[in-house]
């Protein structure tokens, strides 16, 4: 591990004073497994009085100073100082009532999440892995340190930490902690909808999402009941081979992991199914309005998880248009004024991902919606009119006609409608002369 040189003067600095220091956690397991880390957390034998003492040229904020916290600024970056300690009970399942600190590193790793968390290691590269982290970390395993379910009595959202590392990492939630979450699963509902947002938009985004969004659905229900429904749902469709819920997480996994915008929407895409399926004289499985359901559903969701309004106007828009049909140019502009220029091509995308998910010979549509973005970038390079700011005719020329109120805008409205659809070139005369006539009818 190539220490970070501001951690290793912090690290440097507790020990020059006759104290032990270790960076724990995250930073560590990223480290040993090669990946790329960020947050780095320091803890130490020092008690909060002494690290405040051992820092007192540098910034300091006592942060959680109350359970050992002590936020140290290095060259502007903030680094978390926790003195070692023992946690008390959760009554709310998720923080201490209580802490008593320790000298002995073990007992603090013992208090924390996942073997794969609980090793330390000092700026000299040695490893302190009292419970198997490392063998873990070779395995590809989340496993509890002691039992799972004091673990997850304790803080009820390491059960979608361990879901969401899972995802993330790649790995396999060993037997024993498969079985607390899935028994325990109830107790998320004492998490901040903050937090299980930010779990969730996590887990979506990693490369193993597919397959354990399968298996822990009861866990996303847990906190989303309104996917209950697509749970096992056939869609008795010929387009489609899974249920709603299969369809719905492997079209998550077409779209790129870093693109958590476009992984959410597809999460909520299809979530407006059940309440919409009706079976015709056939048995055939119809979802007439489905996208508009479901874009109301998902505001709903987003809402209540405390999503920012931009982030939901995203995911609502394309959801409740990702159905529609678009059979040419025309189309394409008047999609590309419903919903903007950039919503359009992730249109296009999720179009894709959500197609890829379907039955094989669907798939060949995926070359048309290529076309259709192509069509969209031919539109914008030949900045071909798809609003009413691109018409060469303003409001006031309409009033010039005598229109009034309501009566420009429906005018307006009318002519860019002949214009996207090439029925009218967008030329000021014309316009104007089309108006005109429109005017003494």
């Amino acid at each position: 591990m190539k220490i970070d040189k501001n951690a290793e003067k912090l690290l440097s600095e507790l020990e020059s004073c006759g104290f032990e220091a270790y960076m724990v956690g995250g930073c560590v397991r990223d480290s040993i497994m090669g990946r790329e880390y960020h947050d780095i957390d320091i803890t130490t034998n020092a008690l909060p009085e002494d690290i405040l003492r051992v820092f007192c040229s540098y910034k300091v904020i006592p942060t959680g100073i109350k359970h050992g916290t002590v936020t140290v600024f290095c060259d502007g970056e903030p680094f978390e100082i926790t003195t070692y300690r023992i946690d008390g009970t959760y009554t709310d399942h998720r923080r201490p009532d209580s802490v008593e600190f320790t000298s002995d590193i073990t007992a603090d790793l013992a208090r924390r999440d996942f073997t794969i968390n609980a090793t330390a290691m000092d700026r000299n590269g040695s490893v302190i892995d009292p419970f198997g982290g490392i063998s873990d970390m070779k395995e590809c395993i989340i496993r509890c340190v002691g039992d799972p379910e004091t673990r997850f009595s304790e803080d009820a959202l390491r059960i979608m930490r361990a879901v969401r590392f899972a995802s993330q990492l790649g790995f396999v939630i060993d037997d024993d902690t498969a079985t607390a979450i899935h028994d325990m699963k109830d107790l998320l509902q004492n998490i901040s909808n903050e937090r299980i947002r930010d779990e969730l938009d996590k887990l979506v985004c990693g490369k193993n999402c597919t397959s354990v969004l399968l298996e822990y659905s009861d866990v996303i229900t847990s906190v989303i009941p309104e996917f209950k429904p697509s749970i096992g749902l056939d869609q008795h469709s010929p387009y489609h081979k899974y249920t709603v819920w299969e369809h719905t997480v492997r079209a998550i996994g077409f779209a790129p992991e870093n693109d958590v915008k476009l992984r959410r929407t597809l999460l909520f895409h299809d979530i407006g199914k059940p309440a919409c399926m009706k079976l015709d004289e056939t048995g055939r499985g119809h979802f007439k309005q489905h996208d508009r359901v479901g874009a109301e559903i998902t505001e709903k969701v987003m809402k209540r998880l405390r999503y920012d309004t931009k982030s939901i106007s995203y995911s609502t828009a394309l959801i409740a248009n990702h159905s529609k049909k678009l059979r040419g140019r025309a189309d394409v502009k008047k999609m590309m004024y419903r919903i903007g220029d950039e919503l359009f091509f992730a249109l296009t995308e999720m179009k894709k991902c959500d197609n890829s998910a379907k039955n094989e010979f669907v798939l060949e549509e995926n070359l048309y919606f290529d076309k259709l973005a192509d069509t969209g970038r031919e539109i914008i390079a030949g900045n071909e009119c798809r609003s009413l700011g691109g018409l060469d005719i303003n409001g006031s020329e309409l009033v010039a006609l005598g229109l009034k109120g309501a009566e420009i805008g429906e005018m307006q409205h009318k002519l860019l409608e002949l214009v996207m659809e090439d029925e009218l070139p967008n030329e000021k005369e014309i316009l104007l002369k089309y108006a005109e006539k429109e005017c003494k009818k």
